[in-house]
């Protein structure tokens, strides 16, 4: 009896996980989306491809921008191949540069695909600076606000779109900052790299000098050795 009691308590239960994929409409729980922007700096090895995907509702505002901060490798190719996809595969757009930015409407709730192609350089790595993200109606000084809600003189709707124009003041001068931010990281490895680059050529431009200083010495050296007999002279 008391095996079976505890053959019982060790039977594993069904694990509750929280959910991860959109939630349906009809739940009451509000639709699972992520984070709306990221930026950071991934490595892409030769000949690989890296894919992010990005959770978008419908009728969103889209932004993808990058920027190759350095390259290695024999041929040192910083260009690249950026794709985004839809949730049914289709591809939004392309771009193949050392930067370049992708921006487009969502038509569909889903995960956005993203991806970044290094086939061009075979022997080396790039390292990318990622920014993309989404954001929504309200949230956008293109288009405007739905009947400019009549110019209320009320005092909390007058907070209110302070605070909303605020918001995207603030939104525009965060992406400014990545732009920023993905320059100054390239420029930054370029001045490494010229730095590293004019200190080995300098040391072997002095190795060379100093070999080729050496070497005519010898040879001079050699032009006026006087090579002397075994037998003395009368």
């Amino acid at each position: 009896m008391l095996l079976l009691v505890l053959l019982v308590l060790g039977l594993p239960g069904t694990a509750v996980c929280p959910r991860t994929e959109p939630l349906s409409g009809s739940s009451n729980e509000p639709l699972f989306r992520g984070a709306d922007r990221y930026d950071f700096a991934i490595i892409v090895h030769a000949g690989t491809t890296e894919c992010f995907w990005q959770f978008a509702h419908q009728s969103g505002n889209f932004f993808f921008s990058f920027e190759v901060q350095r390259a290695a490798g024999i041929a040192n190719s910083r260009y690249i191949l950026a794709t985004v996809r839809d949730p049914s595969g289709a591809q939004l757009g392309a771009s193949q540069d050392v930067r370049g930015q992708i921006n487009f409407q969502t038509t569909e709730t889903g995960f956005y695909q993203l991806c970044l192609d290094n086939g061009q350089n075979h022997f080396g790595f790039v390292q990318v600076y990622l920014n993309f993200g989404v954001y929504y109606d309200g949230f956008n000084m293109e288009k405007e606000q739905p009947e400019e809600r009549k110019q209320l003189n009320d005092t909390l709707d007058a907070i209110g779109v302070s605070i909303q124009k605020l918001q995207v003041h603030i939104f525009h001068m965060w992406r400014f900052y990545n732009f920023a931010r993905m320059r100054k990281g390239a420029d930054s490895f370029l001045l490494e790299s010229n730095y590293h680059y004019v200190n080995w050529w300098s040391m072997a431009q002095s190795c060379v000098i100093v070999l080729s200083g050496v070497l005519q010495l010898y040879f001079l050296k050699r032009l006026f050795n006087v090579q002397s007999s075994g037998k003395p002279r009368c």
